[in-house]
């Protein structure tokens, strides 16, 4: 079920809107592990939202690996969130495409709904308090210089004198 906001874009039920904080989910690893999306508090997160069958989502997985690697666990966080049928169509691509960061599948559709994407991909900015601050629907080349300096830019941080 969806509604129209005041800015004309449909949100989906359930979801937290830019400004406001995620609620607490339980996060399960492509790798078995399960963890609490709360753990990923105290430092700024991209959460990138998609599936193996959805082609720009695998278009942009390679950038999003490249920034993952420059700056994941440094200034921010980097993870993503599958929306595919089956686990293991999932971790199938994943392992396929040498993709590192951490990965899980949201087998019950709670932070698909929770995050709206209700289109994929969607990647979420998110602050260290766990407060949204960006959705950004569509593929994007994630480690060009310009996109690295707006991400600097909503989180606040200073990105241009990293090294790789």
């Amino acid at each position: 079920m969806t509604q129209p906001d005041t800015t004309g874009q449909a949100v989906v039920s359930g979801e937290v809107d830019r400004g406001n904080y995620l609620r607490e989910a339980i996060l399960e690893g492509l790798n078995g592990n399960q963890i609490k999306l709360s753990d990923y508090i105290g430092k700024p997160l991209i959460i990138n939202v998609w599936a193996s069958w959805c082609g720009p989502c695998r278009a942009e997985m390679g950038s999003l690996e490249n920034l993952s690697q420059r700056y994941n666990g440094k200034q921010f966080n980097v993870i993503g969130i599958s929306t595919d049928d089956y686990r293991n169509q999932a971790v199938s691509f994943i392992e396929q495409t040498g993709i590192t960061f951490e990965n899980y599948h949201d087998s019950k559709l709670i932070l698909e709904s929770m995050l709206g994407a209700n289109t994929i991909p969607l990647t979420v900015l998110v602050d260290e308090n766990g407060r949204v601050l960006e959705k950004v629907r569509g593929a994007r080349e994630w480690d060009t210089p310009e996109i690295v300096h707006a991400i600097g830019e909503v989180f606040r941080i200073n990105l241009t004198e990293q090294t790789k």
